[in-house]
């Protein structure tokens, strides 16, 4: 889901700040409601729109994103609420880079951003049940230091 910012701060590290942590955008005031409803418009575009109800096949699994199903050689996977939605921030930005931090705020809340042992636990399983050869995974991928990215 896109983030806009709106803040009456205008200073230049709070908006780096901002953006670092995941905003897809500032917007200080004052600002024209014309211009917000441009920005958020143009943010929206770039995310890809909502895929509330999509689905996302791969060769190894299927998603349904509105049922909350997943599926692997044709049996259903159950995966508990927490793997469900690090799946789902993945796989709702694929191809790109999601950073440790934002996968843990988005997952556990702002309480978590340093918590990275979390996210290595929760991927080993996500591939253990989703990944043909969970050594060698080819969608859930980990990029060392950064963070991990959905590859379909």
């Amino acid at each position: 889901m896109p983030v806009v910012v709106l803040s009456a701060r205008h200073g230049s590290d709070d908006k780096v700040e901002a953006l670092d942590e995941g905003a897809d955008d500032y917007v200080t005031k004052p600002f024209g409601m014309d211009e917000l409803l441009a920005r958020v418009r143009a943010a929206v575009r770039r995310s890809g729109g909502s895929d509330a109800d999509g689905v996302v096949e791969t060769e190894a699994f299927r998603l349904d994103l509105g049922a909350k199903h997943a599926w692997r050689d044709e049996s259903e996977v159950h995966l508990t609420p927490t793997e469900w939605s690090l799946l789902e921030a993945l796989v709702r930005r694929p191809g790109r880079l999601v950073p440790q931090r934002q996968l843990l705020r988005d997952v556990w809340g702002p309480a978590y951003g340093a918590e990275t042992h979390y996210l290595r636990v929760y991927m080993a399983q996500l591939r253990r049940k989703l990944e043909p050869d969970p050594a060698r995974p080819r969608h859930l991928i980990t990029e060392p230091g950064m963070g991990y990215r959905f590859v379909a």
